[in-house]
């Protein structure tokens, strides 16, 4: 099992529309730990973390998102493993 890191940067209508909420609770759900945000632009931040298979999963559920919201890009790179134990809401960045 190959675990790699992935940093997200989501545009388009993704606050105030659960995005996070729909973040923390569809990773964990995955097996995965991280991290999301919003930013002060509107954009949604991640870092994604875990099997490589279930990363990529995760992603292709991202573009779509809560029901409310309206994915326009996510900007994926690749990120440093930082072995988190959780997924977890972070301040707004």
């Amino acid at each position: 099992m190959a675990l790699i890191a992935r940093h997200l940067m989501i545009t388009g209508r993704v606050q105030g529309v659960f995005y996070r909420n729909w973040t923390v609770q569809t990773a964990s759900a995955l097996g995965l730990t991280g991290w999301v945000r919003n930013r002060v632009d509107g954009s949604v931040e991640a870092v994604v973390e875990g099997d490589e298979e279930a990363v990529e999963q995760f992603i292709a559920l991202a573009r779509q998102g809560p029901p409310a919201a309206r994915v326009s890009a996510i900007d994926i790179r690749p990120a440093e493993l930082e072995r988190m134990t959780s997924f977890q809401k972070r301040m707004t960045g």
